[in-house]
């Protein structure tokens, strides 16, 4: 992205000291200036939001003055309801994390659920890869036939799948699953 925009990437690094615990170094100057820091909070989710909320802080700190972020993975997106009683809204959580660290935008890709954006009390930018998906797909089997089908693995992707099926102009399928338990799914339809 850097190299794209001819901009230079900001010197830093992440270290992690013996018992666990993580401190960011930034060797560039941010005083006045427009940030961005680009960080999935992919696996090992915890440790990644833990890099970003303190990376932020340290750029608050150095006076920054907004900082951006540009999450392609929002972890903990799929924490966006209680569906049982005494359950978190984790993805929420994640939100005030973000915004009390010192976030001014957010900017994340394909966000689990909408109602996410709604989560944050700053803007966000929730852009969507199915259009360039699209186009991969397209361009690499010009020959699609009416065969083709787009398969969401949830209720909860329908609306993306629905939309790359759009664009290809072929159909959709949707698995019915059932999650009795984290990480265990059952299909049903």
């Amino acid at each position: 992205i850097s190299k794209e925009l001819g901009i230079p990437l900001g010197q830093s690094e992440v270290v992690h000291f013996a018992d666990g615990e993580i401190i960011v170094e930034n060797a560039t100057t941010v005083r006045g200036k427009n940030v961005y820091i680009i960080q999935s909070t992919c696996n090992p989710v915890t440790e990644r939001l833990m890099e970003l909320l303190i990376f932020i802080d340290a750029l608050k700190r150095a006076s920054a003055k907004h900082i951006h972020v540009v999450i392609p993975y929002y972890g903990y997106s799929r924490q966006d309801r209680k569906a049982k009683a005494r359950e978190p809204i984790t993805g929420r959580l994640v939100a005030d994390l973000l915004q009390t660290a010192g976030v001014k935008r957010v900017i994340a890709f394909d966000l689990h659920a909408p109602q996410i954006e709604g989560f944050f009390n700053c803007p966000v930018d929730n852009l969507s890869a199915i259009p360039m998906y699209g186009r991969y797909f397209r361009d690499k089997f010009r020959n699609l036939n009416e065969e083709l089908v787009v398969v969401s693995p949830d209720h909860g992707g329908a609306t993306r799948a629905r939309r790359l099926a759009t664009y290809l102009g072929c159909n959709i399928a949707i698995i019915d699953k059932r999650r009795p338990k984290p990480n265990v799914a059952e299909v049903m339809n």
